[in-house]
């Protein structure tokens, strides 16, 4: 196999190292590569996290957390869930940008720990008390923060510091949350804007790079096609600039005409940029074609926004959740299955079951979405957005599961 995983493509920007190097381990397979346990952990957290809060919605569960119920919810969505799954990202890719020694080993399970300790003071955060709680959590992030940067720095890998940055302003966001559940200001809301702002940020500036990357590879092998996708250019350059200014527009809550029309203009150069990669040409491999599909949430959940900026005919909440549960769900699945293929020496393709996972994410964003739009189902819609959110990573963690707590396959 010489396709690239999500962890080795031409990520954003050049790598300057190589192929990693790994220290002697006899440890748990699990504690061997960073993305084994921060996907799992994800994997396990995004049903977990989902079942507790349609327990809370039902009247079910009583959460002792200090933060309001709906702010545990979106915090936990994005610094628990997607925030596993970015530190297992960039501990498996920065070695391969640096070709330095991987986090690996006693350092590895003291940082796992530290996401596990987090969504534990959060949610009871009432009997620990706030500022335990933002200790905990905020220690997570911030040693993950200083760990990428020592090896960006010491790599000398230079055009990857915008990582370290994206990394401090979710530390920075998931402290608004914490600073409103201690009393000193009201800045929750800021906090989640500002998180989810950084995470399609980031769906931009590297699946811009990966998803192309791929395709162009998968063409030339499969077809050996001349008509590639397009190379990074001024196009994608711009498109990245107007969405940096729509969500910072959308984060600092600007005008609704001005951040409406930006963050509509900002979806349509999302879409242009995508037309360029030549999705419809991967539809044969949906290890692939979930990949564009993530990209198209992007577009179309951008667009949603800035509607729901000028006119009450779509909800915030459905162009949210088609930014949240479509663009950041699917895209974290896509890039969590591909790369545990790779790097645990499979095939890169998807079968019944890792296709079965991608239409059940697609389908709990459609339908949290409908909620939004259909206030006479919302119930129902909800409900079947839940259902269909926890069987996906359940499925995930069905088939996955068991690649990333096993040691790598040997080659006969």
């Amino acid at each position: 196999m010489n396709q690239p995983t999500a962890m080795s493509a031409p990520q954003p920007p050049t790598t300057t190292g190589g192929i990693p190097r790994y220290r002697p381990f006899g440890g748990p397979a699990l504690f061997r590569e960073g993305f084994r346990p921060f996907f799992l952990a994800a994997g396990l957290w995004a049903p977990a996290a989902m079942a507790l809060w349609v327990g809370v919605l039902a009247g079910w569960i009583d959460l002792p957390t200090a933060f309001g119920l709906l702010d545990w919810h979106i915090h936990e969505m994005i610094f628990g869930f997607a925030g596993a799954a970015v530190a297992g990202f960039f501990l498996t890719a920065i070695p391969n940008w640096t070709g330095r020694m991987p986090l690996q080993g006693a350092p590895l399970m003291l940082l796992a720990a530290l996401w596990v300790a987090g969504r534990a003071v959060c949610a009871y955060s009432l009997l620990t008390g706030p500022s335990v709680a933002a200790v905990v959590d905020l220690a997570f992030l911030a040693v993950l923060l200083l760990a990428v940067a020592r090896e960006i720095l010491a790599g000398r890998n230079w055009r990857n510091l915008p990582m370290v940055g994206a990394l401090a302003v979710l530390l920075t966001a998931n402290l608004l949350f914490h600073l409103e559940s201690l009393g000193v200001a009201n800045t929750a809301q800021l906090g989640g804007r500002l998180g989810i702002a950084m995470l399609l940020m980031m769906i931009g500036l590297i699946g811009g790079r990966i998803i192309p990357s791929f395709t162009r590879n998968w063409l030339v092998k499969q077809t050996g096609a001349e008509n590639l996708p397009a190379p990074f250019s001024a196009v994608d350059r711009a498109a990245l600039l107007i969405s940096l200014i729509a969500l910072v527009a959308w984060v600092a809550a600007a005008p609704p005409t001005i951040t409406g029309a930006l963050l509509i203009g900002a979806g349509t150069a999302a879409a242009i940029r995508l037309a360029r990669w030549r999705g419809l040409s991967t539809v044969r491999e949906p290890l692939l074609l979930v990949l564009h599909l993530g990209h198209a949430w992007l577009a179309a959940g951008l667009v949603l926004l800035g509607v729901s900026q000028l006119t009450d005919a779509v909800a915030t909440s459905a162009a949210l959740h088609a930014l949240t549960a479509g663009a950041v769900g699917t895209m974290i699945l896509a890039v969590m299955t591909r790369a545990t293929l790779g790097h645990t020496g499979r095939e890169l393709t998807a079968g019944w079951g890792t296709t079965a996972i991608y239409a059940l994410v697609a389908i709990a964003a459609l339908a949290r979405i409908a909620a939004g739009l259909l206030p006479g189902s919302f119930e129902l819609l909800l409900h079947t957005a839940g259902c269909a959110w926890i069987a996906a990573f359940l499925l995930f963690l069905a088939i996955y599961g068991p690649m990333l707590v096993r040691p790598r396959p040997s080659k006969t």
